[in-house]
């Protein structure tokens, strides 16, 4: 599994502009997910960081869980541990 930006917010054309809290979000995310050890174990630990909006925050695993072949688990410490499988080609 990788992520990608979603489709719907603007990417800036310039490269001085500060992305929004929602792409800096995607972007640290990105980063866990596409991680070898994630990509090795289809699996990644994510948290909130407190600088991080709860509005951003739902909105990204509510993308995230939109994909198939991809399992959300809520913890009780407030991480989400994401899974994924990658189907096998016919």
């Amino acid at each position: 599994m990788c992520i990608q930006q979603n489709k719907e917010t603007p990417v800036s054309s310039t490269a001085s502009a500060t992305p929004s809290s929602y792409e800096q979000l995607g972007v640290r995310i990105q980063k866990i997910i596409n991680s070898p050890t994630a990509q090795r174990s289809r699996a990644a630990l994510i948290f909130r960081l407190e600088q991080e909006t709860p509005e951003d925050w739902e909105t990204l695993l509510e993308e995230i869980a939109e994909n198939d072949n991809v399992t959300l688990a809520h913890r009780d410490d407030g991480g989400v541990q994401i899974f994924w499988t990658v189907p096998k080609e016919d």
